[in-house]
């Protein structure tokens, strides 16, 4: 049975310590995003990571915490505009419904945008069906708890 999700809604990341986070249903996406900034590859005693800020600090949520981690990919994401741009991707769990799931997210500057993390079909199939009349329905399950 699949879950219906709203076309906004808000979800926590207990990993990257965000909390009723917004977030964007986004079936046009295959991946999904999280806005960072400062995202750089570095490497220490050898090894390569990746190091990155969540959100920006014009964001509420910000708490200028840096991220570093080697579980980590990079992968072609091809925007919205039609250009494709490499992109890091990590793993990373979502509460969303009450459940905890795996997640993949790209991480993108994406500073203009309403809404700091975007959910791709990728994360949806099998899971999810959007009803794009309804807001938060994650979120008020969340509240009744």
């Amino acid at each position: 049975m699949k879950i219906t999700i709203g076309r906004i809604d808000k979800a926590d990341f207990p990993e990257l310590h965000l909390e009723d986070i917004d977030l964007k249903i986004d079936s046009g996406a295959y991946t999904s995003s999280i806005h960072c900034s400062n995202i750089e590859e570095i490497t220490i005693d050898g090894k390569n990571f990746i190091r990155f800020k969540l959100l920006d600090p014009e964001h509420p949520f910000y708490n200028n915490k840096e991220f570093t981690t080697k579980n980590y990919a990079s992968k072609l994401v091809k925007s919205s505009n039609g250009i494709s741009e490499k992109r890091f991707l990590v793993e990373t769990e979502i509460v969303i419904f009450n459940e905890i799931f795996p997640i993949h997210l790209t991480l993108s500057e994406r500073k203009d945008m309403k809404f700091p993390i975007l959910l791709g079909r990728k994360f949806l199939n099998k899971k999810f069906v959007i009803d794009t009349t309804k807001t938060n329905l994650s979120h008020k399950l969340k509240n009744k708890i």
